[in-house]
């Protein structure tokens, strides 16, 4: 069994392989002052360390990165591959310098690039909205930085004393009767638009129609109401972690 993890700046989410298969899988907080002590007696809660044949790690927040190297060294006993520079991941990288590209918005254009083919749009819902890039020719070329959802609506609220945190929810219409209404509904179709802009300006810069799938924690909330998302992959990080493994075992 493989123990995939995707750490992000908010989550970390966690996926259990057998073989190309996911099965169960976690989402917890990420807290940047977690010891490998701590995240071994979480994670001995959710798993079998000994069923372990070893550990993918893609990780946005440094510090973490020992503390995983710890919990794979005292709790599991089990080899740890960190996706970095000098990993395997099958895809070139053409970025003025590749060392800046997140390792999960590398692990999300493998996995489009394998698991739907190129070109390909990877638009990822989480602190902030990544948008990454596959060429025709299966190169990764960049992508599109954007504030997040939950990031904008914490913004919102922290500098408008009469507004307030909201549920993140569809709202009913898009005309709204009500300061939570108007917020849902300035949220969903505001990302919509965002989401639809810059796809189609993607599209138009790259010569090419090229497809797109949504992940991340509220993709499914964004998806009905943007026109230029065709799918949703929930797990697609984990599944590029798990191909990288893959690639860096011989």
């Amino acid at each position: 069994m493989l123990l995939a993890i995707d750490v992000g700046n908010t989550q970390t989410v966690l996926g259990l392989y057998d073989g190309p298969e996911l099965g169960e899988r976690w989402r917890i907080a990420t807290e940047a002052e977690r010891t490998g002590d701590e995240l071994g007696a979480l994670l001995g809660d959710f798993l079998d360390f000994g069923t372990l044949e070893g550990i993918c790690l893609s990780c946005t927040v440094p510090r973490l990165i020992r503390e995983y190297e710890h919990l794979a060294e005292r709790w599991a006993k089990t080899p740890l591959l960190v996706v970095g520079p000098g990993v395997k991941t099958g895809i070139q990288i053409h970025y003025d310098d590749p060392r800046e590209v997140g390792p999960d918005r590398v692990m999300n254009a493998v996995a489009a690039k394998e698991r739907y083919g190129v070109p390909a749009i990877v638009v990822d819902f989480g602190t902030s909205t990544n948008f990454d890039v596959v060429s025709p020719e299966g190169e990764y070329v960049g992508g599109v930085l954007a504030p997040g959802v939950e990031v904008s609506m914490e913004a919102l609220s922290a500098r408008a004393a009469r507004l307030f945190s909201i549920d993140f929810t569809e709202p009913p219409t898009v005309i709204a009767k009500n300061t939570t209404a108007a917020l849902q509904s300035g949220l969903v179709y505001g990302f919509a638009g965002q989401v639809d802009g810059i796809v189609e300006a993607i599209r138009g810069e790259l010569g090419a129609d090229a497809q797109t799938v949504a992940t991340g924690g509220l993709a499914e909330l964004i998806l009905p109401h943007a026109r230029t998302l065709e799918r949703v992959d929930p797990f697609l990080t984990l599944e590029g972690v798990r191909l990288v493994w893959m690639r860096n075992r011989s």
